[in-house]
């Protein structure tokens, strides 16, 4: 009887062979025909792909299943190919995932692409595809991650994406689309990831949103025109670790629930019409690690809890409404930028700023600070950028002086103390400071006394803004030595005697202010006409 089922079963195996064979020669041909509607200038897709002996499944690019050794993945992510995305792409029928991202594909997306039932994965990011996203994309129900960002796709999100029960990632982002975001995306309980940042769309963020978003870990859709309230509820959606509102129509106030997304990293808040105070409840996010909220109209103080936040590594609220003390600085090892300036901030500048070890940036200028500038600001020598100008801070008038200490900031490019009734003697330690420094803004401190012939340790100074001080004596021949100054103001001072030949050395030197003194003498030969 065993005999009886050999014929039976040869002929079985002959038939899957043949199968087998004709479907994988279908995904070759469709790949074949893809390629002749492309160009690759890198030759990135190699030699393979021009050959009909060796395996589709080993060409760049291609993955296939181990059983039957269907195309299940093309990735020709990155690779400067160009041309349009061919039709028959839809014939790979046991695609999973189709990533063509970062290469230059035009035209639109063929219709055929909507036969790839078990697509989960479609990146299509990054290139200059155009028309509109196709409601087609509703039909792909295995769909988990859809990205049609950084292409030239207008109109509106076809309603038809709501209808992805399986969709985790969505980011359809730097476009030009319009109309509103589909409500029905918002009841998808597998979302993780919303990204629509930098189109033009509209409408209210949903109240009830974080009813349904139980997953949501990315919400981003900063630069559209949304408008209306952050949702009071917003800290329901417990694990959101991004939240990207900036750059909207918001109004209204931060909601104090927003202390409830534990998981928070990133929020960004700025370029809206909010106002009222920073909630306290703020300080109960430990692993914030960015906050952003400039340019708008919050006032009050800010949350003293923010800076004992471990992680925190920028905190950007410049250009509000903010008042009260700067509050001291607790544990914050990893904070590297503050930005409050333009607010109405006073009293003094706690020393405690030492404590952020790893600080690059403080930025102050524009508020009502006083008192002495702290030495402790010596301690952080990883300082870049420094900025107090426009308070009403002082210095000690003998030395050493702050600006002695600030010599240990080895890496300081930009160092602006202007406008502030600093009442002292120019120390010749200010030419001392970094060799990186480039600029330096000291108009307007009341600076006394003549300008030392140390003036040339600046050597890297591209902008040197002494003016509207009241500085005399001659101005020093070393300044000749200046040899990357682009920017030299020395103007409303009381400076005399001759301008020197040496300015003649200074070939970058594009302006060069020296009204208000009284020099006298003849201009330098270099400067005839």
């Amino acid at each position: 009887m065993a005999n009886i089922h050999f014929p039976f079963l040869s002929l079985l195996l002959i038939q899957c062979f043949i199968i087998g064979f004709s479907t994988t020669a279908t995904d070759q041909s469709a790949l074949l025909q893809f390629k002749a509607q492309i160009v690759d200038p890198r030759n990135a897709l190699g030699n393979e792909w021009t050959s009909t002996w060796m395996s589709v499944c080993n060409w760049t690019g291609v993955s296939c299943g181990h059983h039957h050794r269907r195309i299940t993945a093309l990735n020709l992510s990155n690779m400067g190919i160009k041309g349009t995305i061919g039709p028959q792409l839809g014939n790979l029928s046991f695609l999973v995932s189709l990533n063509l991202s970062g290469n230059n594909f035009h035209g639109e997306l063929p219709r055929e692409l909507a036969s790839l039932r078990r697509l989960k994965l479609v990146d299509l990011s990054d290139n200059a595809l155009s028309g509109e996203i196709p409601a087609w994309f509703g039909n792909l129900t295995a769909l988990q991650q859809l990205y049609l960002g950084g292409n030239r796709f207008q109109g509106e999100i076809p309603w038809e994406i709501g209808k992805l029960a399986a969709l985790e990632k969505f980011g359809v982002q730097n476009m030009s689309l319009v109309g509103q975001l589909p409500s029905s995306i918002f009841n998808i309980s597998s979302l993780k990831e919303i990204r629509v940042y930098n189109n033009s769309i509209s409408g209210y963020i949903p109240s009830d949103m974080c009813d349904h978003l139980h997953h949501l870990q990315v919400f981003e859709i900063s630069i559209n025109k949304f408008f209306g309230h952050i949702p009071s509820n917003i800290g329901e959606c417990k694990n959101l670790r991004s939240l990207s509102l900036s750059l909207n129509q918001l109004n209204g106030f931060i909601p104090s629930s927003i202390g409830n997304l534990t998981n928070l990293k990133v929020l960004y808040l700025d370029g809206n019409s909010l106002h009222g105070e920073i909630p306290w409840e703020m300080g109960n996010l430990r692993k914030m690690e960015i906050f952003v909220a400039k340019g708008m109209s919050l006032s009050g103080r800010i949350p003293p809890p923010i800076f004992n936040i471990s992680s925190l590594k920028q905190i950007n609220l410049h250009d509000n409404f903010l008042s009260g003390k700067l509050p001291q600085m607790g544990f914050v090892p990893n904070l590297e930028e503050i930005y409050l300036m333009n607010n109405n901030l006073s009293g003094n500048i706690p020393s405690s700023i030492s404590n952020a070890s790893r600080l690059r940036v403080l930025s102050l200028n524009g508020n009502s600070f006083s008192g002495l500038i702290p030495h402790s600001l010596a301690n952080l020598n990883l300082l870049q950028v420094l900025c107090f100008s426009s308070n009403h801070l002082t210095m000690e008038s003998q030395s050493p002086t702050f600006l002695s200490s600030l010599s240990n900031c080895k890496k300081l490019r930009v160092l602006d103390i202007a406008s502030n009734p600093l009442n002292a003697l120019l120390p010749a330690s200010i030419f001392n400071l970094s060799a990186s420094l480039e600029t330096l803004r000291a108009h307007d401190c009341n600076f006394k006394g003549t300008i030392p012939m140390e003036i040339d340790g600046l050597s890297n100074i591209i902008r040197l803004d002494l003016s509207q001080n009241e500085l005399s004596g001659s101005i020093p021949t070393t300044i000749g030595r200046l040899q990357k100054v682009q920017g030299l103001f020395l103007s409303g001072n009381m400076l005399n005697g001759s301008i020197p030949y040496d300015v003649c050395r200074l070939e970058k030197l594009s302006t060069l202010s020296l009204s208000g003194n009284m020099l006298q003498g003849s201009l330098p030969t270099c400067w005839a006409l």
